[in-house]
């Protein structure tokens, strides 16, 4: 099976995630006080690309230990994956952890990766076909948080969601929990979701996880800017913006920010923005949900609790601190 498939709660190419759309979000979050820019859409080739160099930061932990913890809890999480189950993946990026799920299921007759890079489920799906032969991957290129409607040929066969690398953090806690219900109804009851969450609320490793000392984090926030030049027609000069990382102990989240170094007039498409020394673009939250927090929101969307795993990882350049992440095993009521 080598098809790509699109789909969302409406198929039309021009709700997919591609310049229109991004366009659209652009003028409509850059009209707003604050100012905003959704995530989603950082992820063009480059910016996956750049992501994928992120997880391998020293800083960024939370990569590092949820694959550590993969690998000691990936044979007990294949228990709860029926015999001939498809495997959904939300968000998948470059299925670079997926493989511990799918090395200890040989039981799974299908993977499901659901992204909106199409650069990202080509390379990551040939891959996959190549390393798993007798396996069906089946790209979707979809926003994952819409409403996703799965092809009809899986409708007979179990399913089983997985959503790692603390994406769910990305959600406030209302969407989170809209989200988690909409998986909920995808999956069906009895499903299972494996579902990974970071926990870290120490200050000190969470400024260097977002704010590396190379830069890559910077260069994957103002990427943003570099999309809207390329797609968009704007005018946006790179170097009178920086990325600033935020941790927000209020809200429990870090936000990632770009800052106008001065004032000065941006061009996107026919409007021409305004901006004031110092005035930020907010692109991203992370949330760091707790345990206890996590659960009952994941009870309030239609799934019970069957198991949390917490891992700890010392962060090397900071003694005595260390990132935690959890993931949990849930199964739909």
């Amino acid at each position: 099976m080598t098809d790509l498939i699109q789909c969302m709660a409406s198929t039309a190419e021009d709700e997919l995630p591609g310049p229109d759309l991004l366009c659209r979000d652009a003028l409509t979050g850059l009209s707003r006080t604050p100012k905003t820019l959704p995530s989603k859409h950082f992820y063009d080739a480059h910016g996956s690309d750049l992501f994928e160099e992120i997880c391998l930061l020293d800083e960024y932990y939370v990569t590092r230990t949820e694959e550590a913890q993969l690998r000691k809890i990936a044979t007990t999480l294949s228990r709860a994956i029926p015999p001939g189950a498809a495997l959904v993946e939300f968000g998948s990026g470059a299925s670079v952890k997926t493989r511990r799920i799918l090395d200890a299921s040989p039981q799974l007759s299908a993977y499901l990766p659901i992204d909106i890079s199409e650069a990202a489920l080509a390379h990551a799906a040939a891959r996959l076909r190549a390393s798993y032969p007798a396996l069906e991957v089946a790209p979707i290129r979809a926003d994952f948080t819409a409403d996703i409607t799965l092809p009809e040929r899986f409708g007979a066969r179990p399913l089983v969601g997985f959503f790692p690398g603390s994406t769910i953090g990305n959600f406030m806690p209302d969407e989170a929990e809209t989200f988690l219900a909409n998986v909920r109804r995808l999956l069906g009851a009895g499903a299972c979701l494996m579902l990974g969450a970071d926990s870290t609320n120490d200050p000190a490793v969470l400024g260097p996880a977002y704010d590396d000392r190379s830069g890559v984090t910077a260069a994957f926030n103002l990427n943003l800017l570099t999309r809207l030049n390329r797609e968009c027609g704007a005018d946006f000069d790179l170097g009178r913006f920086e990325h600033r990382a935020v941790w927000n102990a209020g809200e429990s989240r870090i936000e990632m920010h770009l800052v106008s170094l001065a004032g000065q007039e941006v061009r996107i498409a026919d409007a021409q923005l305004q901006f004031a020394p110092h005035e930020t673009i907010h692109t991203e939250n992370s949330y760091k949900y707790q345990p206890d927090f996590l659960s009952a929101l994941a009870r309030r969307a239609g799934w019970a609790v069957r198991q949390v795993w917490q891992e700890s990882d010392p962060a090397p350049f900071l003694p005595g601190h260390a990132g935690t992440f959890c993931t949990y095993l849930l199964e739909g009521r």
